[in-house]
């Protein structure tokens, strides 16, 4: 295990100057950050103004006892893990004993051979680390236990509700006469927007999963833009008859990105969805696609519920918190979004978002134009 010492600090508490310059010189050689004190005052002073990682101890500092120091060191919270070396003319069996009851993980006899005290203050430099590294994996599982459990919870949230009304539906389908007026495609469209819902979920759970192990497969290709973008609507169109909502597209043709045809796909699907579920009946959504310098804009404006400016702040922090598995914290919010921030992001683009309470949203992204000297600036309304 390579280690940096130049990322430790270690006091030296001496009062002989001669002793303390001979230490200096073989700590800084090895480039670990030094500093020194030669009582318990300049101890404490060292301590409250330095991350201090290791102290090396002399016993008898005048005044000051270095068995004594190290007691109260350890009887403190914020310092009782540094360890302590002591390096001391003292050297009979009672003298070691009372070292190591003191609290010290190390004792070294004057005059020390210059190996010896490296590898001793090396010995225990490892075992910081490996402390270090053991105490931030078991956080990171703990992360990770923590996310595992959340996606449980919002998976069963939000797959326990369209299921059981998928069920109702195909329970009434089987158990009508035939002939008989049951509004059959009322209950057909309303079954296809479930499982446009559940297929969503799943495939942004699949896409959270493998992001997380690891094992996303990426597989970029050339995309023209509108005609994926008309393709996702198509499919989406049933999804917002149900309220009556028509999706305005106006598209400048000809915009080509180089992206992953199925991670491009999910996001537009989750922008979509969200803004038809947040919309009112008989409104109007309308999706742009445009160019600006040398990136392609896609936004999804809608006249629908709108956020506050509390639920902004709060959606912000979950989509776009770094250093987590997932940042959702409660039932089913912020996953497909957080899909959409996280792969734009990752392949150098811009996610935003802008809403007013009662008004209506506008989600987006920005992502790089694959040829900008190529492209045809057309615009034309799809209703």
């Amino acid at each position: 295990m390579e280690i940096d010492f130049s990322m430790y600090n270690i006091l030296i508490l001496e009062d002989s100057e001669l002793n303390l310059f001979v230490l200096k010189e073989i700590l800084e050689r090895e480039h670990f950050n030094v500093f020194s004190a030669s009582g318990a005052k300049g101890a404490f002073e060292n301590l409250q103004q330095q991350r201090i990682d290791l102290i090396l101890m002399d016993v008898m500092m005048g005044e000051t006892n270095g068995f004594d120091l190290t007691q109260e060191l350890k009887s403190l919270e914020e310092y009782k893990h540094i360890p302590v070396l002591f390096i001391t003319n003292l050297k009979s069996p009672d003298d070691v004993v009372r070292g190591f009851d003191s609290g010290g993980v190390d004792y070294i006899p004057k005059p020390f051979n210059k190996k010896e005290l490296l590898q001793r203050i090396k010995h225990q430099i490892k075992l910081i680390e490996s402390s270090n590294t053991i105490a931030k994996q078991t956080a990171q599982l703990r992360e990770a236990i923590l996310n595992r459990d959340r996606m449980y919870a919002i998976l069963a949230h939000d797959l326990r509700s369209p299921i059981s009304s998928l069920k109702m539906i195909l329970n009434i389908l089987i158990m009508s006469p035939e002939g008989s007026n049951t509004g059959y495609g009322d209950m057909i469209n309303t079954g296809n927007d479930i499982a446009e819902q559940l297929f969503s979920v799943l495939d942004n759970l699949l896409k959270w999963t493998k992001n997380s192990l690891g094992v996303l497969s990426y597989m970029p290709q050339e995309i023209e833009l509108d005609e994926m973008i008309k393709g996702v609507v198509e499919t989406l169109q049933p999804t917002a008859k149900l309220k009556n909502i028509e999706i305005q597209l106006t598209l400048q043709s000809g915009l080509q990105i180089y992206f992953d045809a199925d991670i491009m796909k999910s996001m537009l699907r989750n922008l979509l969805i969200n803004a038809v579920k947040f919309s009112h009946e008989d409104s109007l959504i309308k999706l742009n696609l445009y160019s600006d310098e040398d990136d392609v804009v896609v936004e999804i404006i809608d006249t629908g519920v709108g956020m506050s400016v509390d639920a902004q702040r709060q959606l912000q922090e979950q989509i776009m918190e770094e250093g987590k598995i997932t940042p959702m914290r409660e039932k089913g919010k912020g996953l497909g979004l957080w899909v959409v921030y996280h792969f734009i992001q990752k392949n150098g683009g811009t996610f935003f978002f802008e809403s007013e309470e009662n008004v209506g949203s506008s989600f987006g992204f920005r992502v790089p134009l694959l040829n900008t000297t190529s492209n045809q600036k057309k615009l034309h309304i799809i209703n």
